[in-house]
């Protein structure tokens, strides 16, 4: 009996991996391993290991030996910053067309994974193009594309994603940031806060009430901006201490009578709601990868010390725990 429900579920597990399949093989093959199971293979590309050991190695020697610095002085890290940019480890969503590498999210985890173990403040504050960038991936047209995501290949600069309030954080339904149209350009006003890289930013996803109906649902009610963050009117406030990740610049943001263009509305009005949540659809499981190596990195400290640290006549890792 046992042996009859271990095959239906072998049969049922092949025909899964019939079924599913991945771009160019990134993260699971089809083709059976080499172990002769039943043919998922997390093995890395050879290209994918030569991506992984240049970000190891770049987190080992520059952002590691340094991570205490910038979490004292809370300085944004732009000498790092612009290294990582220069070896194209950054940015790797961005699309071909556009001039980026088209990272699947996979390779991007890979890149994250080891920034986060040099250290997690730094790895937040030089990636947050990805969040920033993603509702454009999603929503834009082709020459938002060409223009907003083609700036992040041709320089080194930061793009913010400003949709959090003071009194709307999780409940983005509850946001309060009003847009108004007058002929063919748009009107912002409101308050953003805790916006990740809100003062080093170069220009900004921001979300924004359209439709001033307060009953209209979260679907139809918000509509997505670009705005250049050096449009009159908007104004980064002060740096916020935070408790952790020191040198990531968070900021509140203010937009006083702020004109926005129409070729900066991303995608239909109304439907920014959407596009600002599937932007987190391509950007938590970066979060998830860096939590992967910020728990590598205690793991390796904590090891580290208890074969350096002695009591007792010996090292603390000899005094196991007893049950």
């Amino acid at each position: 009996m046992i042996k009859t429900l271990f095959y239906k579920n072998v049969q049922k597990m092949k025909s899964f991996q019939r079924c599913f399949t991945v771009n160019h093989g990134r993260m699971l093959s089809s083709q059976p391993s080499s172990t002769g199971d039943i043919g998922f293979n997390f093995q890395l590309t050879e290209t994918q290991r030569e991506l992984q050991q240049l970000a190891r190695k770049f987190s080992r020697e520059e952002i590691l030996p340094r991570a205490a610095e910038y979490d004292i002085s809370m300085k944004f890290p732009w000498d790092i910053h612009k290294k990582a940019w220069d070896l194209g480890l950054l940015n790797g969503f961005v699309p071909e067309k556009y001039g980026g590498s088209a990272l699947s999210l996979f390779e991007d985890c890979l890149v994250i994974e080891e920034f986060a173990y040099g250290c997690s403040g730094i790895f937040n504050a030089i990636h947050t193009n990805d969040l920033a960038g993603a509702p454009v991936i999603i929503a834009g047209n082709d020459e938002q594309k060409k223009k907003y995501l083609g700036r992040l290949i041709e320089e080194p600069i930061i793009a913010a994603y400003c949709v959090t309030e003071p009194s709307a954080g999780s409940d983005v339904a509850g946001l309060k940031t009003k847009a108004v149209k007058k002929g063919d350009e748009w009107v912002i006003n409101g308050n953003k806060m805790w916006i990740t890289s809100a003062g080093v930013a170069s220009w900004y996803f921001v979300l924004a009430r359209t439709d001033p109906d307060p009953k209209a649902s979260t679907g139809k009610a918000f509509t997505g901006f670009i705005v250049d963050a050096k449009t009159p009117g908007v104004t980064p406030g002060r740096k916020e201490i935070n408790m952790g990740q020191r040198c990531s610049d968070t900021r509140g943001v203010t937009f006083e009578d702020v004109v926005v263009k129409q070729e900066n509305v991303l995608g239909e009005v109304g439907a920014g709601f959407k596009y600002a949540m599937g932007a987190f659809d391509k950007t938590r499981p970066v979060v998830a990868a860096a939590a992967v190596g910020l728990a590598q990195r205690c793991l390796d400290e904590a090891t580290r010390y208890s074969l350096e640290r002695k009591t007792f006549g010996t090292e603390i890792v000899n005094h196991q725990v007893q049950f």
